[in-house]
């Protein structure tokens, strides 16, 4: 009996990566039968040196993040009926010849998504380590238990995984975004150790502090949306309380002394208005939300 070919495909979004995408992509042909380049807005000569060593480049004309560069290269993984797709990045933080171990879970039908996590390579920055722990546990995605390395961008998605899973978010939020979507839709999630290159630390494109808050905001507006009265509601209960709290010192005060404490009842009177606004938005979204689920 014949045994079907897996297809395999390598996605490497890259932005103004002229210096190392060359060999990023040679090494990473060697494993799978196609290398695609989403030339994110690239100022450079990134497209061209990937197109000249046999990538296959899909180009934005400006630079619209990493979410989108993710999105245009999963859209064309569908169309090309890939069967399993990896994602590494562009700047040699990864280490290509790694992918069969990444993808071998996937081949093996262990998993639906593999994370080559950077937990147990020695190398990585303490303050990289420190903030990456910090969104780890923000997204909250577990594997046996133990928190998965959430920002890991060296990954590989079955089939299955992308069917169902979509990239919604534009930017460096997206790989907290694609693994809170994979643990919604039920799939497997598998992590196997990979070794990371920080070349004196300067492969991020972003400050630190920027790309931080730009992937927890992420999660906040993934989470928002997806449980809408669980944290509205969660917010209004802590307005409510504060506008009890403050209201009755506003009282108190006013038994006392006659008059009425100004700041005291600033506070109360706007954390009730934030608790009524806040409750009020999220009956609005559970409600649409409820609504449109019932559509599909």
């Amino acid at each position: 009996m014949l045994q079907t070919k897996v297809r395999k495909l390598a996605l490497l979004p890259a932005y103004n990566e002229e210096k190392t995408i060359a060999r990023v992509v040679m090494l990473a042909q060697k494993h799978v039968d196609e290398v695609v380049v989403v030339d994110d807005g690239s100022k450079d000569m990134t497209a061209l040196i990937a197109e000249r060593v046999g990538a296959k480049v899909l180009r934005h004309k400006r630079n619209l993040g990493k979410g989108s560069a993710f999105s245009t290269g999963f859209r064309y993984a569908r169309q090309s009926e890939a069967d399993v797709v990896v994602t590494l990045d562009s700047d040699g933080q990864h280490d290509p010849d790694e992918i069969p171990c990444v993808i071998e879970p996937i081949l093996k039908g262990e998993a639906d998504v593999v994370i080559g996590s950077r937990r147990f390579s020695k190398n990585v920055p303490w303050h990289r380590r420190f903030g990456g722990r910090i969104l780890d546990r923000a997204t909250g995605v577990s594997v046996s238990g133990s928190i998965v390395d959430a920002q890991s961008g060296f990954r590989a998605y079955s089939r299955r995984a992308l069917e169902k899973v979509t990239a919604a978010e534009s930017g460096m939020g997206v790989d907290s975004e694609v693994l809170l979507r994979v643990k919604e839709a039920g799939l497997t999630i598998r992590e196997v150790p990979i070794k990371v290159s920080y070349v004196g630390d300067k492969t991020s494109k972003r400050n630190p502090i920027y790309h931080a808050l730009d992937v927890f905001f992420s999660i906040i507006k993934f989470m928002s949306i997806r449980h809408p009265f669980l944290f509205y509601g969660g917010f209004s209960t802590i307005m409510f309380v504060v506008a009890i709290v403050f209201g009755i010192q506003t009282l108190d005060f006013y038994a006392h002394e006659g008059r009425v404490a100004t700041n005291l009842a600033l506070v109360s009177v706007s954390a009730g208005i934030l608790a009524f606004l806040s409750f009020f938005t999220g009956v609005i979204l559970f409600t649409l939300i409820t609504v449109l689920r019932e559509k599909r």
